[in-house]
């Protein structure tokens, strides 16, 4: 492995990692910071999201149901995004035309425990010489019933 390689592995491991602490902590600005500007992001809603400013629409929506306040759905007091197995597959011959492919799989963890969980598929290539997602599809493979998730997603198939 060449050295522009490791270090696209140990920058993409990081903005991995960034997206999700950012996230948490609600710093919606900097988690934008980590995309391309023609990113593309797909949460299993129906939509496609292109561009960071319709990707930052799916942050602030997922706050406002938390801090809605439900009487019948009630919210978790936090919500915290565990990243696992990440494998990443980088392509090109130097970092100017490098782009890279990767997968993870996740776990929230809320107030309540285990919330929900699946996986990450993700494309990668470096902008102003830092490696940005071009692309994010998350999946969520299964939910706690009961849960901040379970009941969100039954909300919004009752629509």
């Amino acid at each position: 492995m060449k050295a522009w390689e490791l270090e696209a592995h140990e920058q993409i491991r990081d903005l991995v990692a960034s997206y999700n602490v950012l996230g948490d902590k609600g710093k919606f600005d900097e988690v934008m910071d980590l995309f391309a500007q023609e990113a593309v992001m797909d949460v299993g809603d129906g939509l496609i999201y292109t561009g960071v400013e319709q990707i930052r629409t799916i942050f602030t929506k997922t706050r406002d149901s938390i801090t809605a306040s439900q009487v019948d759905k009630p919210s978790p007091l936090f919500l915290q995004h565990h990243t696992a197995t990440l494998a990443i597959k980088v392509n090109g011959s130097d970092l100017s035309n490098g782009r890279a492919d990767g997968q993870a799989y996740f776990t929230v963890m809320s107030s309540g425990g285990v919330d929900h969980w699946g996986r990450y598929q993700d494309s990668y290539r470096p902008v102003d010489g830092l490696w940005r997602f071009t692309a994010r599809r998350v999946r969520v493979d299964g939910v706690t019933p009961g849960g901040w998730a379970d009941l969100r997603l039954r909300s919004s198939s009752e629509l």
